[in-house]
């Protein structure tokens, strides 16, 4: 943080501030052009896409922003932005192909739309920070290979439990730690909530009842904790991640662990069996119902004695597991942040170290029919879990990614995982193209996981 301020504020002295495209213009959304537009110097949100236009306007005008410039070729966009102005369009592909944008933020938590954005940017050398945990969960491994190959980033961001976990992740290690557990605190956690039963908590905040839903069922903190597995090498414990629930749980999880249990996610390391732990590698988890939510949390180990006393003398008690914390996730608030990281300093805030390590699987939320189409994440059809990318691929499992606009071949009872063999996917998908490719470039690794387990 500390560097990249002082390098966006050198940035701005020079007149010459990262220029930043966005892809979206949802709630979200316009958070971040708020924050870019009156809280960070050195920093210029130049362009908004969005498939209303309204909506685009809308973000910048929030952000106190009126002078816009609606522009329909890559040439009235490049003018625009030599001219130091502001472009709303409903043509995505010309944020990608336009000179002067250093960056691209992808705000849309779309993946069919997506995949093609972010081709279209790589081959326009365009770097892309990503608040969209839905793609990377699916196709993030593969992406990144165009990324590479293209001499560009493609990173996660700050502000998302994936990016805070994974800076906490990077402190822990960095003090000579190795971490063992990186962990989300939720304080809702229930399958069968649908767009109906979040209704009206989406209305109250003024979001999109499908995304609220995906927080409520569990699907998005799958999507989360699966590509912090993916950025880090760990695994899970076993399918749907262990979850230990306090808010309906408590007491009959404090006598199964004998613990001294006052509500703190620190109370939580003899809940985990070290050894285990290391086992697998390290695992991603999430706990509900306890303190500070919603933040997110690190457990790391030491093998040193002498630093072990150290620690416990710093209060973090005596081991062998010790708990760090972060106790908020700011979102829009921290996502700049990631763009400067990425731009000023090629540093990437979390992406795929390789092939896939989770993924996150399909799973009826309700008794699916032969005949019916599968709706969008956050629906009323289906949930997502995570589940290791070996047995995901061993046993033919449906990404949660590539299940919209699915039609069912055949009946599937509540909470059974669905496979390729249960439906007909679209035609003609770039999605389903990307994701066979993946599997077909990572396939050794993927085996050589399988084998492992």
């Amino acid at each position: 943080m500390f560097i990249v301020d002082t390098a966006l504020k050198a940035r701005a002295e020079a007149g010459n501030p990262v220029r930043v495209g966005m892809i979206g213009a949802g709630f979200m959304a316009r958070g971040i052009a708020n924050q870019i537009a009156n809280s960070v110097p050195g920093m210029e949100l130049v362009a908004i896409f969005n498939r209303k236009i309204e909506r685009a306007k809308q973000a910048y005008n929030e952000a106190g922003i009126e002078d816009l410039r609606e522009v329909k070729t890559v040439e009235a966009l490049e003018e625009s932005i030599r001219q130091g102005k502001y472009a709303i369009t409903d043509d995505a592909m010309l944020l990608c192909r336009a000179e002067g944008i250093d960056a691209l933020i992808d705000v849309t938590g779309s993946i069919e739309f997506s995949s093609h954005l972010l081709l279209e940017a790589f081959a326009h050398k365009k770097h892309v920070i990503l608040m969209n945990a839905e793609l990377d969960g699916t196709l993030g491994p593969i992406l990144k290979v165009y990324a590479d190959k293209a001499g560009v980033i493609l990173s996660a961001c700050d502000g998302d439990q994936p990016g805070v976990e994974v800076n906490l992740y990077r402190f822990v290690q960095s003090i000579g730690l190795t971490p063992l557990l990186c962990g989300n605190i939720k304080g809702l956690q229930d399958p069968y909530r649908n767009p109906t039963t979040q209704e009206g908590f989406a209305k109250q905040w003024g979001q999109n009842v499908y995304m609220v839903t995906s927080f409520a069922d569990g699907t998005k903190i799958s999507f989360e904790q699966a590509i912090v597995a993916n950025a880090t090498g760990m695994t899970i414990a076993k399918r749907g991640m262990l979850g230990y629930d306090f808010r309906l749980h408590a007491e009959e999880l404090t006598q199964q662990f004998n613990l001294n249990y006052t509500g703190h996610v620190d109370d939580l390391t003899p809940m985990y069996d070290i050894d285990q732990l290391k086992e697998l590698g390290g695992i991603v988890d999430y706990v509900v119902g306890v303190k500070p939510g919603p933040g997110v949390f690190v457990f790391g180990t030491h093998d040193d004695p002498k630093q072990k006393h150290y620690l416990n003398l710093y209060k973090l008690g005596e081991g062998p597991l010790y708990s760090f914390y972060t106790p908020y996730h700011l979102c829009h608030f921290e996502v700049p942040l990631s763009v400067a990281r990425v731009v000023l300093f090629n540093d990437v805030v979390l992406a795929p170290l390789g092939g896939p390590r989770v993924d996150v699987v399909t799973t009826a939320k309700i008794d699916l029919k032969a005949g019916e189409t599968i709706d969008e994440i956050g629906g009323y059809m289906t949930y997502g879990q995570c589940e290791t990318a070996a047995i995901t691929r061993a046993e033919r499992l449906l990404p949660m990614g590539l299940a919209e606009g699915c039609k069912l071949k055949r009946d599937v009872p509540r909470d059974q995982v669905l496979t390729y063999d249960d439906v007909e996917l679209p035609e003609g998908r770039l999605c389903d193209k990307l994701r066979a490719e993946q599997d077909a470039y990572f396939a050794n690794e993927t085996i050589a996981q399988l084998a492992a387990v």
